[in-house]
């Protein structure tokens, strides 16, 4: 079982940015391969990938936030971060932290609002 704590989310202007942060317990971490995903709360949004980082240090990103948004891991620290720059209106939602190993695991979500 792995178990995952965000943090960082708020409420930001646009064109402003938020680091956010997820801790997992276990000491497998390194295997981990370790996400973000986002679900804003408009009915029919469905939940999607913002970034991914393998155990091995790759990433990718959805198209609508590459250039803007650096997902990156500390094995030292068990923890997981997502920087987010230059931050839209569209960006608002809830915030997961996800971890695959063997099974999907899921934090519980942490808010970013981005408004004037």
């Amino acid at each position: 079982q792995v178990q995952l704590v965000e943090s960082g989310g708020g409420l930001v202007q646009p064109g402003g940015s938020l680091r956010l942060s997820c801790a997992a317990s276990g000491s497998a971490f390194r295997f981990y391969f370790m996400g973000w995903y986002r679900q804003a709360q408009t009915p029919g949004k469905q939940r999607e990938l913002v970034a991914r980082i393998t155990s091995d240090g790759t990433t990718n990103y959805a198209d609508s936030v590459k250039g803007r948004f650096t997902i990156s891991r500390d094995n030292a620290k068990n923890t997981v971060y997502l920087q987010m720059n230059s931050l839209q209106p569209e960006d608002t939602a809830i915030y997961y932290c996800n971890a695959a190993y063997g099974s999907n695991y899921w934090g519980q979500g942490t808010q970013v609002t981005v408004s004037s």
